[in-house]
């Protein structure tokens, strides 16, 4: 068991490994102020900066983008509200708290949570 959880950790830390290289590189070429984030702010570019490494791949289990199947069991299981509360906590030792969106309000993380839950088809 302690194996299987050392596994997903290792995963989970590449991937956000990956997301903050990504963001980094991101915010090399164009830095927002926070203003710019809360009055601009686009889901679809925050989830591939932010969430896309683990979400896009499935690492350490996290359910991706786009797999309906995925999402709905989640929501079915603990509800939105709950997944919401997971993005902006963090999840299981293994989803950073906020997603790895340090910027993001906890409005903005429930607009990302609910773009995801579109493109994965989920109502």
């Amino acid at each position: 068991m302690k194996a299987v959880q050392l596994v997903k950790s290792a995963i989970a830390m590449s991937g956000l490994t990956l997301a903050i290289v990504a963001a980094s590189s991101a915010s090399a070429e164009a830095p927002l102020t926070l203003a710019q984030v809360s009055d601009g702010f686009d889901p679809a570019a925050t989830y591939a900066r932010s969430c896309g490494a683990c979400h896009n791949s499935g690492a350490a289990g996290a359910p991706r983008l786009g797999n309906t199947e995925e999402w709905q069991e989640r929501i079915d299981e603990r509800g939105r509200d709950q997944l919401l509360t997971n993005v902006i906590e963090g999840y299981n030792n293994i989803m950073p708290a906020k997603g790895m969106c340090f910027t993001c309000t906890n409005e903005e993380l429930e607009v990302v949570l609910n773009y995801v839950l579109e493109e994965s088809g989920v109502e």
